[in-house]
């Protein structure tokens, strides 16, 4: 298959306790077009209707949609539907080709004042820099190894050594706790893949995304569908930016739809908010991925 196209649909449901006055909200949810990925339609529907809605590209290049409710509610839902076409990638990797590891980290320390991608490299929000995160890297990064053969192998590792448990962790939980425990979401895998990378010194960032819901027959149904997915990127001189998804063990394909990218979770959380009043709410989220030949709902 040299292309995939995708009815993708995301909702979000807040059901308060109590009635809700106003509220405030920034959604990270159109999917970013890239050399991967065609966006042939989106549209984000929000209920109650919002006051105003405005549209914006944020510093790393995601578009997302600010909007503000004046009226009253106890339930809020946000319906975000996407039409994408995801091709794969131009070019086959051979992780040899990659250059040894220390010549990227090295070339990123003496082009630092000028790489507008170098805050990949360094702490963000979610991901701190730790000797032990450099320590469990460095059995994958032995001297002189391939960038992206290394890479690979500590994708292999955190797949192979970690446990996937959606109870053990929340968005707080430092990445050094999620290396000490060996267990969390994919999310956590993510971050702590990008906190290894950066902790050696090389570039890394988070990836937001979406997962076929069903698989094609003979395939494997990928940890994350029916939810936001998670992976990361590494940079690569001649390759560009290669994606790596932890939780599966595998590199991105035509079943991986990005949506967006930054530092970490932060910045590209799907949906976040400030509510006046309301009580406690209950988040009830759900995703679905569909190949426009089974099912469409744009005509």
């Amino acid at each position: 298959m040299d292309r995939a196209f995708y009815q993708v649909e995301h909702e979000t449901r807040y059901v308060h306790s109590g009635r809700a006055s106003a509220s405030q909200h920034v959604a990270c949810l159109q999917p970013r077009p890239s050399p991967r990925l065609t966006l042939h339609r989106h549209e984000l529907v929000v209920d109650p209707a919002p006051g105003f809605v405005t549209i914006r590209t944020d510093y790393f290049g995601n578009v997302v949609h600010h909007f503000e409710i004046l009226t009253p509610y106890q339930e809020l839902r946000a319906v975000s539907r996407s039409l994408v076409e995801v091709t794969p990638c131009a070019e086959a990797i051979d992780p040899a080709d990659s250059p040894a590891w220390e010549t990227v980290r090295d070339a990123v320390d003496q082009e630092a004042v000028f790489d507008p991608d170098i805050e990949f490299r360094y702490a963000s929000p979610y991901i701190a820099l730790d000797e032990a995160l450099a320590s469990f890297a460095a059995h994958s990064f032995p001297a002189g190894r391939p960038l992206l053969a290394g890479a690979i192998d500590l994708m292999h590792r955190i797949h192979d050594e970690f446990r996937f448990d959606a109870s053990a962790t929340t968005i707080t939980t430092p990445v050094t706790r999620v290396l000490a425990d060996r267990h969390g979401v994919c999310q956590d895998f993510a971050h702590l893949q990008i906190g290894c990378l950066r902790s050696l010194g090389l570039p890394a960032r988070y990836v937001s995304g979406y997962l076929l819901t069903d698989p094609p027959p003979g395939q494997p149904r990928l940890i994350g569908a029916d939810a936001s997915h998670a992976w990361l990127a590494i940079r690569c001189p001649r390759f560009g930016w290669v994606d790596l998804d932890p939780t599966n063990d595998t590199l991105p394909d035509l079943r991986h739809v990005p949506i967006a990218w930054g530092r970490d979770y932060g910045d590209v959380s799907p949906l976040r908010g400030i509510v006046l009043g309301g009580g406690r709410q209950v988040l009830q989220v759900g995703v679905s991925v569909i190949p426009v030949e089974k099912f469409t709902i744009y005509n």
